[in-house]
Protein backbone atom coordinates (compact mmCIF):
# COMPACT_ATOMS: atom_id res chain seq x y z
CA UNK A 1 0.00 0.00 0.00
CA UNK A 2 1.44 3.33 -0.86
CA UNK A 3 1.70 6.35 0.68
CA UNK A 4 -0.19 9.73 -1.13
CA UNK A 5 1.92 12.14 -1.96
CA UNK A 6 2.26 15.18 0.79
CA UNK A 7 0.82 13.76 3.78
CA UNK A 8 1.10 16.40 5.99
CA UNK A 9 2.42 14.99 9.54
CA UNK A 10 2.74 18.27 12.64
CA UNK A 11 6.19 17.52 15.14
CA UNK A 12 5.46 19.07 18.56
CA UNK A 13 8.41 18.67 19.99
CA UNK A 14 10.16 21.56 22.01
CA UNK A 15 13.70 20.11 21.47
CA UNK A 16 15.04 22.34 18.76
CA UNK A 17 17.57 19.14 17.31
CA UNK A 18 15.65 15.91 17.80
CA UNK A 19 12.61 18.14 16.07
CA UNK A 20 14.84 19.35 13.22
CA UNK A 21 16.33 15.43 12.49
CA UNK A 22 12.20 13.91 12.68
CA UNK A 23 11.40 16.49 10.65
CA UNK A 24 14.40 15.94 7.90
CA UNK A 25 14.06 12.33 8.02
CA UNK A 26 9.98 13.30 7.31
CA UNK A 27 10.60 15.16 4.19
CA UNK A 28 13.37 12.43 2.71
CA UNK A 29 10.63 9.70 2.74
CA UNK A 30 7.83 11.70 0.57
CA UNK A 31 6.07 13.67 3.49
CA UNK A 32 5.67 17.64 4.49
CA UNK A 33 6.12 18.09 8.03
CA UNK A 34 5.56 21.24 10.34
CA UNK A 35 7.51 21.74 13.67
CA UNK A 36 5.41 23.38 16.77
CA UNK A 37 7.47 23.69 20.29
CA UNK A 38 4.57 24.10 22.77
CA UNK A 39 0.88 22.18 22.88
CA UNK A 40 -1.17 25.28 22.91
CA UNK A 41 0.09 26.64 19.53
CA UNK A 42 0.10 23.23 18.31
CA UNK A 43 -3.85 23.08 19.55
CA UNK A 44 -4.50 25.96 17.17
CA UNK A 45 -2.69 25.07 13.85
CA UNK A 46 -4.70 21.58 14.53
CA UNK A 47 -8.23 23.37 14.48
CA UNK A 48 -7.21 25.42 11.77
CA UNK A 49 -5.49 23.25 9.91
CA UNK A 50 -5.75 19.47 10.52
CA UNK A 51 -2.52 17.28 9.54
CA UNK A 52 -2.77 13.59 8.48
CA UNK A 53 -0.58 12.22 12.00
CA UNK A 54 0.81 14.34 14.98
CA UNK A 55 4.20 13.43 16.31
CA UNK A 56 3.15 14.58 19.82
CA UNK A 57 6.11 14.74 22.89
CA UNK A 58 4.28 14.58 26.18
CA UNK A 59 6.49 17.31 27.97
CA UNK A 60 5.69 20.44 26.79
CA UNK A 61 5.40 24.41 27.43
CA UNK A 62 2.05 25.78 28.06
CA UNK A 63 0.03 22.65 27.21
CA UNK A 64 1.46 19.24 27.88
CA UNK A 65 0.75 16.38 25.35
CA UNK A 66 -1.40 14.47 27.66
CA UNK A 67 -3.93 17.59 28.23
CA UNK A 68 -3.84 18.43 24.16
CA UNK A 69 -4.40 14.02 23.35
CA UNK A 70 -7.68 14.46 25.99
CA UNK A 71 -8.45 17.52 24.21
CA UNK A 72 -8.19 16.40 20.65
CA UNK A 73 -10.03 13.42 21.15
CA UNK A 74 -13.15 15.29 22.47
CA UNK A 75 -13.59 16.02 18.63
CA UNK A 76 -11.37 13.88 16.67
CA UNK A 77 -9.83 11.14 15.59
CA UNK A 78 -7.00 12.47 14.05
CA UNK A 79 -3.96 10.03 14.46
CA UNK A 80 -1.70 10.42 17.23
CA UNK A 81 1.91 8.94 18.38
CA UNK A 82 3.04 9.65 21.62
CA UNK A 83 6.36 10.26 22.61
CA UNK A 84 8.22 10.72 25.91
CA UNK A 85 10.79 9.95 28.08
CA UNK A 86 9.00 8.92 30.89
CA UNK A 87 8.68 5.37 30.14
CA UNK A 88 6.86 3.94 33.24
CA UNK A 89 3.72 1.70 32.68
CA UNK A 90 1.25 4.17 34.13
CA UNK A 91 2.05 6.98 31.57
CA UNK A 92 2.24 4.51 28.75
CA UNK A 93 -1.25 3.29 29.39
CA UNK A 94 -2.36 6.43 30.05
CA UNK A 95 -1.48 7.58 26.62
CA UNK A 96 -2.70 4.34 25.15
CA UNK A 97 -6.30 4.81 26.83
CA UNK A 98 -6.37 8.24 26.13
CA UNK A 99 -6.99 7.58 22.21
CA UNK A 100 -3.32 7.57 20.78
CA UNK A 101 -2.33 5.48 17.85
CA UNK A 102 0.98 4.69 18.90
CA UNK A 103 3.85 5.43 21.79
CA UNK A 104 7.65 6.17 21.34
CA UNK A 105 10.22 6.20 24.23
CA UNK A 106 12.95 8.58 24.24
CA UNK A 107 16.22 8.38 23.22
CA UNK A 108 14.13 6.56 20.00
CA UNK A 109 15.67 6.03 15.84
CA UNK A 110 14.34 8.36 13.71
CA UNK A 111 14.16 5.81 10.60
CA UNK A 112 11.84 3.91 13.65
CA UNK A 113 9.51 6.91 14.18
CA UNK A 114 9.58 7.22 10.40
CA UNK A 115 8.23 3.61 10.10
CA UNK A 116 5.73 4.21 12.86
CA UNK A 117 4.59 6.96 10.92
CA UNK A 118 3.80 4.22 7.97
CA UNK A 119 2.31 1.87 9.89
CA UNK A 120 -0.42 4.09 12.02
CA UNK A 121 -1.19 6.31 8.84
CA UNK A 122 -1.93 2.26 7.00
CA UNK A 123 -3.67 1.01 10.00
CA UNK A 124 -6.16 4.37 10.39
CA UNK A 125 -6.82 4.40 7.16
CA UNK A 126 -5.49 7.71 5.90
CA UNK A 127 -2.64 6.12 3.57
CA UNK A 128 -5.67 5.33 1.07
CA UNK A 129 -7.50 9.01 1.73
CA UNK A 130 -7.44 9.88 -1.89
CA UNK A 131 -5.43 13.12 -3.08
CA UNK A 132 -7.57 15.93 -3.73
CA UNK A 133 -7.35 17.29 -7.22
CA UNK A 134 -9.21 20.56 -8.62
CA UNK A 135 -12.05 20.19 -10.64
CA UNK A 136 -11.45 20.19 -14.60
CA UNK A 137 -12.69 24.10 -15.18
CA UNK A 138 -14.08 26.67 -12.68
CA UNK A 139 -15.86 29.72 -14.45
CA UNK A 140 -15.57 32.96 -12.54
CA UNK A 141 -17.63 35.14 -14.40
CA UNK A 142 -17.83 38.24 -12.28
CA UNK A 143 -14.12 38.12 -12.88
CA UNK A 144 -13.69 36.83 -16.05
CA UNK A 145 -11.42 34.23 -15.32
CA UNK A 146 -11.84 30.74 -16.38
CA UNK A 147 -9.20 27.85 -14.47
CA UNK A 148 -8.59 24.70 -16.25
CA UNK A 149 -7.31 21.88 -13.80
CA UNK A 150 -6.69 24.92 -10.80
CA UNK A 151 -4.90 26.87 -13.57
CA UNK A 152 -5.59 29.84 -15.10
CA UNK A 153 -6.21 29.96 -18.80
CA UNK A 154 -5.00 33.64 -20.97
CA UNK A 155 -8.17 34.15 -23.05
CA UNK A 156 -9.28 37.25 -25.01
CA UNK A 157 -13.05 38.35 -23.74
CA UNK A 158 -14.62 36.43 -27.30
CA UNK A 159 -12.64 33.29 -26.04
CA UNK A 160 -13.83 33.52 -22.51
CA UNK A 161 -17.70 33.82 -23.70
CA UNK A 162 -17.21 30.60 -26.20
CA UNK A 163 -15.53 28.92 -23.64
CA UNK A 164 -18.15 29.65 -20.40
CA UNK A 165 -21.11 29.22 -23.31
CA UNK A 166 -19.99 26.01 -23.95
CA UNK A 167 -18.64 24.77 -20.42
CA UNK A 168 -21.84 25.62 -19.19
CA UNK A 169 -23.86 23.24 -21.07
CA UNK A 170 -21.46 20.05 -21.46
CA UNK A 171 -22.60 17.69 -24.07
CA UNK A 172 -25.15 20.34 -25.82
CA UNK A 173 -24.51 21.35 -29.46
CA UNK A 174 -24.20 24.82 -29.99
CA UNK A 175 -24.51 25.75 -33.97
CA UNK A 176 -22.29 29.17 -34.92
CA UNK A 177 -25.80 31.11 -34.58
CA UNK A 178 -26.40 30.26 -31.58
CA UNK A 179 -22.35 30.84 -30.29
CA UNK A 180 -22.96 33.90 -32.14
CA UNK A 181 -25.58 35.62 -30.05
CA UNK A 182 -24.28 34.79 -26.85
CA UNK A 183 -20.77 36.09 -27.39
CA UNK A 184 -21.94 39.57 -29.24
CA UNK A 185 -22.90 41.23 -25.99
CA UNK A 186 -21.05 44.19 -26.71
CA UNK A 187 -22.36 44.88 -30.77
CA UNK A 188 -18.99 43.53 -32.18
CA UNK A 189 -19.26 42.96 -35.44
CA UNK A 190 -18.44 39.00 -35.68
CA UNK A 191 -19.29 37.04 -38.66
CA UNK A 192 -20.63 33.10 -37.69
CA UNK A 193 -17.58 32.25 -39.91
CA UNK A 194 -15.27 34.56 -37.48
CA UNK A 195 -16.41 32.12 -34.96
CA UNK A 196 -14.43 29.05 -36.56
CA UNK A 197 -11.31 31.37 -35.76
CA UNK A 198 -11.71 32.06 -32.21
CA UNK A 199 -12.56 28.13 -31.71
CA UNK A 200 -9.32 27.50 -33.13
CA UNK A 201 -7.52 29.76 -31.36
CA UNK A 202 -9.25 28.55 -27.99
CA UNK A 203 -8.73 25.10 -29.25
CA UNK A 204 -4.98 25.77 -28.86
CA UNK A 205 -4.75 27.06 -25.69
CA UNK A 206 -6.90 24.16 -23.94
CA UNK A 207 -4.67 21.53 -25.84
CA UNK A 208 -1.65 23.29 -24.66
CA UNK A 209 -2.46 22.52 -20.96
CA UNK A 210 -4.53 19.80 -21.51
CA UNK A 211 -2.38 17.61 -24.87
CA UNK A 212 -4.74 14.65 -26.12
CA UNK A 213 -8.01 15.96 -24.40
CA UNK A 214 -10.33 17.15 -27.16
CA UNK A 215 -12.42 19.01 -25.13
CA UNK A 216 -14.21 20.86 -27.99
CA UNK A 217 -15.86 18.83 -29.97
CA UNK A 218 -16.99 19.65 -33.53
CA UNK A 219 -20.26 17.83 -34.66
CA UNK A 220 -19.77 18.54 -38.31
CA UNK A 221 -22.93 20.48 -40.33
CA UNK A 222 -24.27 21.31 -36.95
CA UNK A 223 -21.64 23.20 -34.49
CA UNK A 224 -19.97 22.53 -31.57
CA UNK A 225 -20.60 20.76 -27.95
CA UNK A 226 -18.26 20.89 -24.81
CA UNK A 227 -17.46 17.96 -23.64
CA UNK A 228 -15.84 16.65 -20.03
CA UNK A 229 -16.20 14.05 -17.45
CA UNK A 230 -17.66 16.52 -14.81
CA UNK A 231 -19.62 19.60 -14.65
CA UNK A 232 -17.61 23.02 -14.22
CA UNK A 233 -17.83 24.68 -11.33
CA UNK A 234 -19.61 28.17 -11.05
CA UNK A 235 -18.41 31.02 -9.09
Amino acid sequence: MNLPPDQHILIVEDEPDLANILHAYLLRDGFTATVIDNGAAAWTAIQNTPPDLVLLDVMLPEMDGISLLRQLRKSSNLPVILATARVDELDRLLGLELGADDYVCKPYSPREVVARVKAVLRRTGQADKPVSSPPLIEIDEANWLIRLQGERLDLTPTEFRLLATLAHRPGRVFSRSQLLDRICEDNLDISERAIDSHLKNLRKKLHQRLPGKELIRTVYGIGFAFEADQEPVRE
